[in-house]
């Protein structure tokens, strides 16, 4: 049977199941179209090899190949589309025979003109004849994280761009794979969704060879971002010790409908191969481009927690930048928000109509900064080993000398709490400053926050996995122990770097973390993840603003704010009972 146009691909889906069911026939006997097929007076692109010696993946080379279409003009930027195990896709006699293709349907202008980049895998060459070369295919397309996304942003692209004019805008990119190529195509797009939007997946490896199992979780926790997928795959696919393919990709298609994603599908009864996905390509290109440029929407209908969180159309806005590094943002009872300049020695005021001033100077490497319920402002002052508090007007006062800080918190009428990293304790300070350690052990103890209600201490550990929870006693000392927070760590990373911690009316925990501001119910499982504003160090978030109800961050060298549904917490307040946890 003959695969040519398919212009619904629901309709579509609904034949091949009924096929399947009730028709007897060999799988894998789909067959190319004539949008496949070279065809009379369409002009034909050209298509030229080279290779590479990647820095990114050290000591690998590679051949790749450049398409460029006859209707490319040098003075218009052209869209881009990357194909990993490049050499079967440029092929004109294989299975997805991309140049004709492309020629085409942009002869026919069903997508934009776009040329094509071929890459091959890397591989490190033996250095003698009796040993085997190192093969990087799988190191390069089953890892998750951003190397592979670096290694095109930051070599291939800008190579092919000293000859050809290449949009650097990230909605005329697309990108595409097969099985393990597949899931570096996803992952390139995942990690950069401003420098591809359009992924083509066929086949993808969304199983357990490199943690590619842990995407359609995150998919479902992280705020949706701005890409368009088409997915395929059949129902004979591998079903191997890393996990079932076929199920995989389901699981894939499931978790971005649930996040709100432009994502389109097809199911064959194909078995591991490129035979469907050549075949259905064309009209997926098509559908992949339809109404460029028009930008992709993001999230329309999503069903995600981080929805109930995040406000549509608000996204993360600079506050402040020029500082060195960033830190300690804290809220007043008025929603005015302070933060620190630790190398610069400064503390910085945010007022509600958002004018950025210096509070106050010399703070002696102020970090971690917490309004009391006495209205003094608490500064971590660890550059002279000092506890230091501000009056309003921006006065200095040491109230704690000789111990080490890192950040703070306060409780209503209760005296509070600061860690000390260095020697992995927690401190707890009473309404008379006397000042005692009440737990040692943690990694690296760093932001603390009490519960809304103030029954419970949370004490991030950046460089561990979990966020700590203790119950607090009625004389500040700390009871019942435990790694209770789970927290998603980065790829490849053994440590969260879980920094600064909040809490909202609803019980919420948010923790700045290497992956994002990740977000907990009360029960102490991720339910959100927010990407951080910029490629930096997520150090520390307060909520802010009039009512709360605004998110500042400190990230590098910058501050970021974003209006949210949440309200937060300031725990110098009288405690609030939040709703119990759904369990």
């Amino acid at each position: 049977m003959t695969r040519t146009r398919l212009p619904n691909f629901s309709l579509v889906l609904t034949s091949l199941f009924f096929a399947t069911m009730f028709v007897c026939r060999a799988a894998d006997d789909y067959q190319l179209g004539p949008d496949s097929l070279p065809k009379e007076g369409v002009p034909r692109g050209t298509v030229t090899k080279t290779k590479w010696v990647s820095k990114i993946f050290p000591g690998t080379e590679r051949d790749y190949w450049i398409y460029v279409p006859a209707e490319y003009d040098a003075n218009k930027p052209a869209c881009v589309m990357v194909f990993q195990d490049g050499g079967g896709y440029v092929s004109t006699n294989g299975s997805y025979r991309v140049p004709t293709v492309f020629d085409n349907l942009i002869h026919a202008k069903e997508m934009p003109v776009t040329i094509g980049i071929f890459i091959n895998p890397g591989v490190v060459p033996a250095p003698s004849t009796n040993v085997l070369p190192r093969f990087n295919r799988s190191f390069e397309y089953d890892g998750l994280g951003d190397q592979y996304a670096r290694f095109l942003l930051e070599e291939i692209l800008p190579e092919v761009g000293k000859n050809f004019n290449l949009t650097k805008d990230g909605n005329g990119r697309a990108i595409a794979g097969a099985s393990s190529g597949a899931i570096a195509a996803f992952t390139a797009a995942w990690e950069r969704p401003n420098e591809f939007r359009r992924v083509f997946s066929t086949i993808g490896t969304y199983v357990g060879l490199r943690h590619g199992n842990d995407y359609p979780t995150l998919v479902r926790k992280t705020e949706p971002k701005p890409l368009r997928i088409f997915l395929q795959d059949g129902s004979n696919d591998n079903n191997g010790y890393g996990g079932n393919w076929w199920v995989a990709n389901q699981d894939m298609l499931s978790a971005l409908e649930f996040a709100g994603y432009e994502v389109n599908h097809i199911w064959g009864d194909g078995g591991h191969n490129g035979k469907h996905g050549g075949a259905i390509f064309p009209d997926a290109m098509r559908w992949l481009w339809k109404d460029f440029p028009t930008p992709i929407k993001t999230g329309v209908g999503s069903k995600q927690p981080v929805m109930e969180i995040l406000i549509p159309g608000e996204n993360w806005q600079l506050v402040s930048e020029g500082h060195k590094f960033t830190e300690g943002p804290t809220a007043n009872a008025k929603g005015e928000v302070f933060f620190t300049d630790i190398p610069n020695n400064r503390i910085h005021k945010v007022a509600l109509d958002g004018i950025v001033s210096v509070f106050a100077e010399n703070t002696s490497g102020a970090n971690g900064l917490k309004f009391g319920d006495d209205g003094y402002l608490y500064a971590c002052a660890n550059g002279k080993k000092k506890l230091t508090r501000y009056t309003e007007s921006g006065d200095a006062e040491d109230v704690v000398d000789d111990v080490e800080s890192n950040d703070i918190c306060g409780r209503y009428q209760n005296g509070g709490y600061f860690s000390d990293p260095g020697n992995k304790k927690i401190w707890f300070i009473d309404n008379e400053g006397a000042t005692r350690v009440v737990d040692t052990g943690i990694s690296f103890p760093n932001g603390l926050v009490t519960s809304p209600d103030q029954s419970l201490l949370y004490v991030a550990d950046t460089r561990g996995q979990f966020v700590y929870s203790f119950q607090i006693t009625p004389d500040g000392s700390l009871a019942h122990k435990q790694r209770y927070f789970h927290l998603h760590l980065a790829d490849g990373d053994t440590e969260s770097g879980a920094d600064g911690i909040a809490v909202d009316t609803l019980g919420r925990l948010y923790v700045t973390t290497k992956m994002g501001l990740q977000v907990c119910d009360q029960a102490g499982r991720v339910n959100s993840i927010i990407p951080k504003p910029q490629a930096a160090w997520l150090s520390n978030l307060c909520f802010g603003g009039a009512e709360l109800d605004t998110l500042f961050v400190t990230c590098g060298d910058k501050v970021f704010k974003r209006k949210t549904k949440a309200k937060g917490v300031l725990s110098f307040k009288p405690p609030i009972l939040p709703p119990a946890p759904r369990l």
